[in-house]
């Protein structure tokens, strides 16, 4: 079964070229609110970094197989998704040793498909899955963009932004092209935005020119608290939960839901989460 195709599992590549836009950030804690919905919730956490695995409070001793040895070696995925302390949240974690995927994957056969075949496996058992990219157009990200069917570009608010999303929507394009036939932006997300500054505004209006309705409604603000949550091993959800952080990633597991369930269905969050902050 193709894992792209599968409509058991809606899978979305997290992806931006550039780092420090709020890519894991976002990874953890609209899984979080994703999972807090009662879907069924897999991180797969292929950055070299493995921010995701320790930002759920995973230790190095819980983990056997990762990533990596997903990839490179073709260890059964199953074999590697760990519990998190999320209910219906569960990761592949991640590892340093995927620095060195790149040579050791570039003669490998179907090297762009590795993470696509490997989820065919384990796909049906969830609702999402989320695959947190490495912050560059490698192998590794054309790994998850062949996998996914549609691809959550976190963007921070800043004058550069649309700059560097020029070579990241060409690559998709190429992905799609010769890959992915089904690959699409699922949407754009506004990160580390500061009402104080007016800069953002503008460059917020000027993403919404560019896209359109693809950008979602729902804007990430500049938090403190989102920025702690990693350094105790906790989703922001479960470390501040009435932060505007939190409350933001909570409005859009709503906005994302409300694409993909059809209009007699309500897709929102539990109401003791839509607390304002």
């Amino acid at each position: 079964m193709n894992a792209a195709s599968d409509p058991g599992a809606k899978i979305l590549a997290i992806a931006n070229q550039k780092g420090g836009v709020g890519k894991t950030t976002t990874a953890i804690n609209l899984a979080t609110a994703l999972a807090a919905c009662d879907k069924r919730v897999l991180i797969l956490d292929t950055d070299p970094q493995g921010n995701a695995t320790t930002g759920l409070g995973v230790s190095r001793e819980a983990i056997g197989t990762t990533s990596y040895d997903v990839l490179v070696d073709g260890a059964p995925i199953v074999e590697a998704v760990l519990g998190t302390q999320v209910p219906n949240l569960w990761i592949l974690p991640g590892s340093v040793d995927l620095a060195g995927a790149e040579l050791e994957l570039a003669s490998a056969l179907a090297r762009e498909f590795r993470l696509r075949n490997a989820l065919a496996a384990i796909s049906g058992a969830y609702d999402f899955i989320l695959i947190d990219c490495p912050p560059s157009l490698n192998l590794l990200t054309v790994n998850a963009l062949t996998a996914a069917s549609g691809v959550l570009v976190p963007l921070q608010c800043e004058y550069y932004a649309l700059e560097g999303l020029s070579q990241l929507l060409k690559t998709i394009d190429l992905v799609k092209q010769n890959l992915n036939p089904i690959l699409e932006i699922e949407g754009v997300v506004l990160t580390m935005y500061d009402r104080r500054n007016n800069l953002c505004d503008m460059v917020a209006a000027d993403v919404r020119r560019h896209f359109g309705p693809r950008v979602f409604d729902t804007v990430i603000p500049r938090n403190v608290r989102l920025s702690e949550a990693p350094s105790h091993g906790k989703p922001a959800l479960l470390y501040a939960l009435r932060c505007s952080g939190s409350q933001a990633y909570i409005q859009l597991a709503g906005e994302l839901l409300r694409r993909h369930q059809p209009a007699n269905e309500a897709a929102e969050p539990p109401a003791e989460q839509r607390e304002t902050a």
